[in-house]
């Protein structure tokens, strides 16, 4: 056999080595309608929670302990967290939640975030504003408090969505405290809506009531870490964790009653034993859709880009079981067909947003987490 000079010899063993990785990297995914890549855009975050995009092509980044980054619009990431972000209580599943921008962030500048706010009582869910001005949050004001606060690190919701006519709504879990979903004169396990500067609509269902929150817009809801508006009937569609089983798709209207923990097709942990009445009850709402055994759902977003044209009107959501996308297609307010793709691929997928750029953008929520995109492979 003839010997190969050491040179050689070095060259094929780096290329060798290097292969798996560049492989890797070009991995191409199959789904029904279309292949495409998964592309690492940033690393080195730390539990990242949500994503927005800024008009000038930077985004901003939510960290679970209570940092706010900043991505530049070449993707790197800002090692200066952003100034002015509120106190946060990082406590169990607490911590720095949705960032969101006004619809008119071009104008007025206000940034919406969602987080663990800590108080006497104990810690829950707020809403602040704050203009966003250079690297730093001013102007800031807290425009909701969940009251009662209490102890515990379970089901915070803490997902923001505008809908077409300026209402801001903020999801709210149950805070691991069932029966406060049933509660009018409680905010726990439901969706509140508001104006835009906090004030509470005056055609919010339970105003009239007496005792009962006035920013109430629902009840009856678990734990929703998923929410979007629905691009053509502007309705504000959400998804929640079930128990042991029973993660569910919602529209959410006025007034109604969701039905937790009265109803629900999960089963206590561990022992499997039945909660509540079983899965119906008069007066209480059906899930549009339901994952039995659970997937965990994390980050919601409708489809309506020009990358991938044949997932327009899909819903993509994102999931920590089994750290997968799952995507459905729908007819109306029913779900015709689920894929799952991605699974176990790229890790816990806790956000979910389809850029201004039509591009698929997701968040993984790992200690060492990830940005990551979506492109087509034509």
């Amino acid at each position: 056999m003839m010997k190969l000079p050491k040179l050689v010899m070095l060259a094929i063993a780096l290329g060798t080595a290097a292969a798996p990785a560049a492989a890797a990297q070009s991995k191409i995914f199959q789904s029904e309608k279309h292949a495409f890549r998964v592309v690492t855009l940033v690393e080195g975050l730390a539990n990242p929670w949500s994503l927005a995009f800024l008009p000038d092509g930077r985004m901003l980044v939510t960290e679970r302990r209570g940092r706010l980054r900043v991505v530049s619009k070449d993707f790197k990431l800002d090692p200066k967290p952003v100034e002015g972000v509120p106190r946060v209580a990082a406590v169990g599943q607490g911590g720095l939640f949705d960032v969101v921008l006004h619809p008119k962030f071009a104008e007025n500048g206000w940034i919406y975030l969602a987080y663990n706010g800590p108080g006497d009582a104990g810690h829950g869910t707020e809403l602040m504003r704050a203009k966003f001005e250079g690297h730093r949050l001013t102007q800031q004001q807290v425009l909701f408090r969940l009251e009662p606060k209490s102890g515990g690190g379970l089901h915070f919701g803490g997902r923001i969505v505008f809908d077409l006519e300026g209402h801001v709504y903020l999801t709210l879990g149950d805070r691991g405290e069932n029966e406060r979903a049933q509660r009018l004169d409680d905010h726990a396990g439901s969706v509140i809506r508001l104006h835009d500067d906090g004030r509470v609509p005056a055609d919010n269902p339970f105003v009239k009531h007496a005792g009962a929150k006035p920013e109430k817009f629902t009840l009856g809801n678990r734990n929703m870490q998923g929410a979007a508006l629905h691009p053509k009937t502007g309705e504000l569609w959400t998804h929640e964790h079930g128990p042991q089983g029973g993660d569910e798709i919602n529209v959410i209207r006025a007034g109604r009653n969701y039905g937790w923990p009265v109803i629900t097709y999960g089963v206590n942990y561990g022992i499997g034993t039945r909660i509540g009445e079983g899965t119906h009850k008069p007066g209480m709402e059906q899930p549009l859709y339901k994952w039995v055994p659970s997937i965990a759902p994390s980050g919601m977003a409708f489809y309506e880009g020009d990358k991938f044209p044949d997932w327009r009107g899909n819903l993509l959501i994102g999931a920590l079981r089994d750290e997968m996308l799952v995507r459905l297609e729908l007819d109306g307010e029913k779900v015709m067909k689920e894929e799952r793709l991605v699974k176990d691929a790229i890790g816990r997928i806790r956000d979910v947003r389809v850029g201004p750029d039509g591009y698929v953008y997701l968040l993984t929520d790992e200690s060492n987490g990830a940005l990551a995109r979506l492109e087509p492979v034509r």
